[in-house]
């Protein structure tokens, strides 16, 4: 009996650590002041690399979006690509983060950094 009380306060305590860090993160980011995407926009890479065709979706606790990468110069090209992210509902709208992808003919896949927020089907990005 001891064992349960004991296993239901540590994940009752988790779940309360989990919700002050989700509220201190929201608390300290104004993403309805991040300026609106824009595509074309320059990768987190950087390099003169640019995405574009981003148009995040909003289902099933995910944010998706197929997107191409435009790689400059003579070696470059077009690339297709796919992102998954995890939409974190947040300031009445919804954060997508924790961001992977993957080119659509399996060459290539990672994570990024960048996030946007999406709010009344506006999509923001953090400013540069």
């Amino acid at each position: 009996m001891f064992r349960l009380i004991y296993a239901g306060s540590v994940i009752l305590l988790g779940l309360i650590l989990a919700m002050m860090v989700g509220k201190a993160v929201s608390a300290s980011e104004a993403y309805e002041s991040w300026p609106v995407l824009t595509n074309p926009f320059e990768s987190t890479g950087g390099g003169g690399v640019m995405i574009d065709r981003y148009q995040p979706v909003v289902a099933a606790g995910k944010c998706t979006t197929d997107f191409t990468v435009i790689i400059p110069g003579p070696q470059g090209g077009t690339f297709l690509n796919e992102a998954e992210f995890t939409a974190v509902p947040v300031a009445g709208g919804i954060l997508c983060t924790e961001g992977r992808w993957r080119a659509k003919d399996g060459s290539a896949q990672g994570t990024t950094p960048f996030r946007v927020f999406i709010k009344d089907g506006i999509v923001r990005r953090p400013p540069a």
